[in-house]
């Protein structure tokens, strides 16, 4: 299998587990049952689903007013395209997509 292919996959699946738990925890707020820590909703949108946290969070209608949630999360994923848009195109390593 392609490198490529498996960290766009991972990019996904990490995607859609942010916007899962942003209306899972949207849910448990409504019933007031046990909540997802917010440590734990940082910690995804860290290791790649910012934008799906930052799409669960506007669509479900969830941590809106937190200010750690309204500038982190977007904060999470200038940096991760910084990352990316280095690795990609000054980086000394070369990547090749075929």
């Amino acid at each position: 299998m392609n490198v490529i292919f498996i960290l766009i996959l991972y990019v996904i699946i990490v995607n859609i587990v942010g916007f899962a738990e942003m209306g899972a925890d949207k849910r448990r707020a409504r019933k007031g049952a046990y909540r997802i820590p917010e440590a734990n909703l940082f910690l995804t949108a860290v290791i790649g689903g910012s934008i799906g946290c930052i799409i669960g969070m506007y669509v479900f209608r969830h941590k809106t007013r937190h200010m750690s949630f309204v500038f982190g999360m977007p904060a999470i994923l200038i940096a991760q395209l910084a990352v990316l848009g280095y690795l990609l195109f000054a980086a000394p390593i070369r990547f090749t997509f075929m």
